[in-house]
């Protein structure tokens, strides 16, 4: 018998050129306060280099709305709830060419700083509202609108900010294959009850089968539930956050949805991320020139105001000063590490204020061993990958992390905890991998000082002793092909493993 044709509302799955809307609250130039913007910008990217139809749509902040190359404005919409009409800009990446859709409501995005805290660091207390507004608009746009002549096959939504997209969709008639990724469980936009009835959601959402969570409207649990397939951003992390101690109390659930959730490593945008052809640093090398890396040694520490000094061992970090990073352990090491007048410690950080004002003093007090930046400078981060000798990463639990395979491929040797992403990525320098070659960093199993403080040591010591081991431990890293392609092709199978389940249900719906 002839199989029927797929209904006419599902989109058909063309494997040479498939539509994807990827929808996320920061993207890279555009807004960035981590990880999450680097991958906003660079999966699209390299499915666009593999050939397929990526687009980006985030909100229009103001630095925003500076940026992207192109802009026009598209339509207008009329949106529940929302007192004014919001505008679609179109637009292209400043670097790629990349369609960039920017929603364009005055009231809720135009501010400066921060797409989440106001200046003093804290939430901005509409964020519910806010990005309520914005999945909202990511649901018309996902189904398709006049203006736009395109309609995609796939809507692609990141973290707790766009997890009400896909729970919008329930029940429509029309809409692409949902597709989830949990870059963060630990922050997953829970609100009161009040808020809930404030937002004016269909009311069947309140339940322990829709975005109720404890008393509380979750939005991240809204991706969770009703997208076709999730992912978070290494295997190892899936894995965690099916256990009580990473979970967050959503390891049940992810747990229940069974094969529908999985683990796919982040990769990195080589052509922003080389040593051997970045603008932003004075020296560029690759594995063959790996002496030439200490002019961007020399040149670091002059920038951060320390001595010029080779012999220094000189320890990076770049990230948020919140527990998740284990800053704390850093701190508690320091006065150790420290003894060593040939220790440099350089860092480019922000958030909690209590973590900036002890960073800031224990500079103060040691400005020959450490500098520090508060904020976040991308042409110091890439100074800092390439001129320091390792980069600490100590965090208490990590989904993929960045920052240490950035390390890799400048040949800085990651010093990490051996958790999610970091136990994916680095291999540990044990005595045999460091005798056949596979060795690319140093892993520690507690997040407890003394566990850092013996990592770091055992860093020091093959540095010093041991300069062709480290040679080689370095350029190992460096070698390691962590590109966005490998990745881009495995979220594409999650893309037509989504597509075949949405064309499933909506055959069954039919029958």
């Amino acid at each position: 018998m002839a199989q029927s044709p797929p209904p006419s509302d599902v989109p058909t799955l063309e494997p040479s050129r498939l539509r994807v809307l990827m929808a996320c609250s920061e993207a890279h130039p555009l807004v960035k306060t981590g990880g999450l913007a680097d991958v906003a910008s660079s999966l699209p990217i390299a499915l666009r280099q593999l050939g397929h139809d990526a687009r980006l749509v985030m909100p229009a902040y103001p630095k925003a709305m500076r940026q992207v190359r192109e802009p026009k404005p598209l339509c207008t919409l009329a949106l529940p709830g929302c007192r004014a009409q919001i505008g679609i800009v179109e637009g292209r990446h400043p670097d790629h060419d990349l369609p960039v859709y920017l929603v364009d409501a005055p009231e809720h995005f135009t501010r400066e700083g921060n797409p989440y805290t106001d200046l003093t660091g804290r939430d901005w207390g509409d964020n519910a509202e806010r990005f309520m507004l914005f999945c909202r608009a990511i649901v018309e746009l996902a189904q398709g609108l006049p203006a736009l002549g395109w309609r995609p096959d796939v809507l692609h939504c990141n973290d707790w900010q766009t997890g009400l997209a896909p729970a919008l969709m329930h029940g429509l008639p029309e809409h692409p294959a949902r597709i989830f990724t949990i870059h963060n469980l630990a922050y997953q936009g829970l609100f009161d009850r009040a808020t809930f009835d404030r937002l004016n959601l269909p009311p069947s959402l309140w339940s322990l089968a829709g975005i109720e969570f404890h008393q509380r409207m979750s939005f991240i649990k809204g991706g969770i539930i009703f997208s076709d397939r999730v992912n978070t951003v290494s295997p190892t992390y899936a894995e965690e956050v099916r256990t009580p101690r990473f979970g967050c109390g959503l390891d049940g659930l992810l747990r229940q949805i069974g094969n529908r959730f999985s683990g796919i490593l982040n990769g990195i945008d080589y052509q922003v991320w080389d040593p051997a052809s970045d603008p932003l640093i004075l020296q560029t090398y690759d594995a063959e020139r790996f002496e030439m890396k200490a002019e961007n040694k020399l040149d670091v520490q002059r920038e951060f105001g320390l001595p010029r000094s080779e012999d220094a061992f000189v320890l990076g970090y770049i990230g948020r000063l919140v527990e998740q990073k284990g800053v704390d352990l850093i701190l508690a090491i320091l006065p150790e590490l420290l003894r060593d007048p040939r220790v440099q410690l350089l860092v480019v950080a922000s958030g909690d204020r209590k973590t900036e004002q002890a960073l800031v003093k224990i500079a103060e007090e040691n400005p020959r061993q450490i500098g520090v930046f508060i904020g976040y400078d991308e042409v110091r981060a890439h100074r800092i990958e390439a001129g320091c000798d390792a980069f600490l990463m100590p965090s208490r639990f990590e989904p993929c992390g960045l920052n240490q395979i950035y390390s890799l491929r400048y040949g800085t040797p990651p010093i990490v905890h051996r958790t999610g992403g970091l136990a994916d990525t680095v291999t540990p320098a044990t005595p045999e991998r460091l005798g056949n070659g596979t060795a690319t960093g140093f892993l520690f199993d507690e997040p407890k000082p003394e566990s850092l403080l013996h990592a770091v040591r055992q860093a020091m010591h093959l540095y010093r002793e041991h300069p062709q081991g480290w040679r080689r431990l370095a350029t190992t890293g460096m070698s390691l092909d962590l590109s966005w392609e490998a990745s881009a092709n495995q979220y594409l199978q999650l893309y037509a493993d989504a597509i075949a389940e949405r064309q499933s249900q909506a055959a069954t719906a039919l029958a």
